[in-house]
């Protein structure tokens, strides 16, 4: 009886994935995580924030009435949701925000340094400017991508953000169910486009926000580290953290205002066109026509408030977390 030959059975082997790559996703989900860890805490301060900037929508500076202006200040705001609304109020949007943080700041702290790597290489960039224009060329590209992709939740928060059940006067009350409910709705009704409406405003803003943010917070780090001798601790990543955060929000405020109304302004069923404005340029103008300079500046203090913690906490989780990553990476290599 006659036996075939054995066939050597080829064992599965993983394939290789490069360090770039790692250093990527290691970064994209570090970069997530701190994000959520952070606006747990600030997200309070966002529901003001939005409600600040919408406050008075398209009304002359003067020309509102105290029975439409419920919302004086920005601590006031905050105790005056907490009473109506409680902590389901000052929380409103967390859960969409959470996914929002993971898409953008994922992307942008994640994207950061591999951009920056590759710009400075590929140009064999040495002098400061360049490094700095190198810094803020990968921040803004990682803004941006991380807004397109988070687009769709951005809507989804700032309109269930905006929404109060007391003061219906405050920007265009929007009826939502869940968060896909919502978005289905919006795709059948308004399609693809109303889905990513007021996604240039939010590229514009996260891409500037983030041009500012991530160059000042590194190289404020190198500053304080290796001119100053301070040591790479949490004290130092708090301090380079509270500087960034107001830098960021003296920039990205006309923008977060802008992108705000964007989002939040009513469509007209029939055509799917915005009721109040057609694009971000047309916000600009007709709220400086209406509100002054002071409208784009809206909501400052608590954009600060909010943006101020959130760098700061943001950052501080991220390099903890770093720290963390590279240990497990050690360990798993050793093992």
């Amino acid at each position: 009886m006659s036996t075939s030959p054995s066939v050597p059975v080829q064992q599965w082997t993983a394939p290789k994935v490069s360090q770039k790559t790692k250093d990527i996703t290691l970064g994209f989900v570090i970069g997530g995580l701190a994000a959520c860890g952070a606006v747990t805490f600030t997200n309070p301060w966002e529901v003001v924030k939005t409600r600040l900037q919408l406050q008075g929508e398209l009304v002359r500076a003067g020309a509102l009435s105290e029975a439409a202006r419920p919302y004086h200040n920005s601590f006031q705001a905050l105790k005056l949701v907490f009473q109506h609304e409680g902590l389901r109020g000052i929380q409103r949007g967390l859960g969409v925000a959470y996914v929002y943080q993971i898409c953008l700041n994922g992307s942008r702290l994640g994207l950061y340094e591999p951009i920056r790597s590759t710009v400075v290489n590929t140009f064999a960039l040495k002098r400061d400017h360049s490094l700095l224009a190198a810094g803020v060329f990968a921040g803004a590209s990682g803004g941006i991508v991380g807004a397109v992709i988070g687009s769709p939740l951005y809507l989804i928060k700032t309109r269930r953000q905006s929404f109060s059940p007391i003061f219906r006067q405050i920007g265009h009350q929007h009826k939502m169910g869940s968060s896909f409910s919502t978005l289905l709705q919006i795709y059948r009704s308004e399609g693809f486009k109303g889905i990513y409406r007021g996604a240039d405003a939010a590229m514009a803003r996260a891409g500037l926000g983030s041009a500012v943010q991530m160059p000042s917070y590194m190289i404020g780090k190198d500053i304080l580290i290796q001119k100053f001798g301070c040591p790479d601790t949490i004290k130092t990543h708090l301090g380079t953290s509270m500087f960034t955060g107001l830098l960021v929000c003296i920039a990205m405020n006309p923008f977060d205002v802008i992108s705000t109304r964007m989002y939040n302004q009513g469509v007209d069923p029939k055509t799917g066109r915005g009721l109040l404005y057609s694009s971000p340029v047309d916000c600009f103008f007709k709220m400086i026509r209406t509100e002054g300079i002071r409208g784009l500046y809206k909501g400052f203090l608590a954009h600060f408030l909010r943006i101020g913690p959130h760098t700061t906490l943001m950052f501080v989780f991220m390099e903890q977390l770093t720290t963390m990553g590279k240990a497990l990476c050690r360990n798993l290599s050793e093992t």
